[in-house]
């Protein structure tokens, strides 16, 4: 497997108008940040595996049909008649922006088990990926926390995007104390510049970047939104572009990224530690173009792209 990640797989009802009676409509789109990923990777080639918890309901196992037909591995995503499926809610504002209400208490990507993960699968990865929406809650804190040692010790490289929602959170105390607990086996570190004070409490993003590798991440990449990506490692760092185009929806922006950078390190053959500055660069692009494809569309997965798309926008704006 070359991906296997853990986390959230939910329901995003996102903003879709308004009706005849002036209420606002929302549509169901398939989502979660490592959902989000694995998709955008397995659409440029990779074979993915995703981990996670869903309600015995419509809404689960209507995401396990999606992962499926995106070619995703859902032998370990768990219906659970106990719990619903987590829902989020997404208002959208006119430059595309998101703001989020959560239906999660508890949802089910809380509720997933440590003695229901096959740690097998977690070791047999090139790339473990996940996130810090399931490290808000037990039982699947202490599952992700244990899956993440258990791929750190077999040398399985460990990727980490915070993808932090400040109120699924008690504090951000809570969420700040989260991230230091798993960070020490973390090698590849992706977060906003808004998430840069939360991982190192430095607000610039070359600074935090900075930080990070002195701690020994071996890479870096801060997403700067409209103006690209930031990567970093030992050798120095990088301001890659983004593409231009219409932005309609952000949802899934940085996830389908991260999905395209991964991908192209998982095809290098190469752990991130022999990977140069340059090489970086070329994955950090192929993310830039997986990510302004995503955002021209509505949704996370459905406005995933494929790879002749992809391939299509990296010709077209070669220098």
């Amino acid at each position: 497997m070359d991906i296997v990640a853990l986390g959230e797989l939910l329901i995003d009802f996102t903003q879709d108008g308004v009706s005849a009676q002036g209420m606002n409509e929302y549509e169901r789109n398939p989502g979660g940040a490592p959902a989000n990923l694995l998709v955008a990777a397995a659409h440029l080639g990779c074979e993915t595996a995703m981990i996670a918890k869903v309600g015995d309901d419509m809404h689960g196992r209507y995401l396990k049909t999606v992962l499926e037909e995106h070619h995703v591995d859902i032998s370990h995503v768990i219906l659970d008649p106990e719990v619903f499926t987590t829902l989020a809610f997404v208002n959208i504002a006119p430059d595309g922006e998101r703001s989020f209400s959560f239906a999660r208490k508890p949802g089910a990507d809380t509720c997933l088990r440590a003695d229901e993960v096959d740690m097998g699968l977690v070791r047999a990865g090139k790339v473990f990926h996940f996130g810090t929406l399931s490290l808000t809650d037990e039982p699947v804190k202490g599952t992700t926390i244990a899956a993440v040692r258990s791929a750190a010790e077999s040398g399985v490289t460990v990727s980490f995007d915070p993808n932090y929602r400040d109120s699924l959170w008690r504090s951000r105390t809570a969420a700040e104390a989260a991230v230091r607990e798993v960070l020490p086996y973390v090698d590849i570190v992706k977060c906003s510049e808004e998430e840069t004070g939360l991982l190192t409490g430095e607000e610039d993003s070359l600074s935090a970047a900075e930080k990070l590798v002195a701690d020994g991440k071996k890479i870096v990449i801060v997403t700067l939104g409209k103006r690209g990506a930031l990567v970093r490692n030992r050798e120095g760092y990088r301001l890659v572009p983004a593409f231009s185009g219409n932005v309609v929806d952000t949802t899934g922006a940085g996830d389908s990224f991260m999905g395209g950078f991964l991908a192209g390190l998982v095809r290098s053959g190469k752990k991130p530690e022999e990977l140069s500055l340059e090489e970086l660069a070329t994955f950090a692009r192929l993310g830039n173009a997986v990510a302004m494809l995503c955002v021209q569309g509505r949704g996370g997965i459905n406005s995933i792209p494929d790879r002749k798309a992809v391939e299509a926008l990296l010709k077209r704006a070669q220098p």
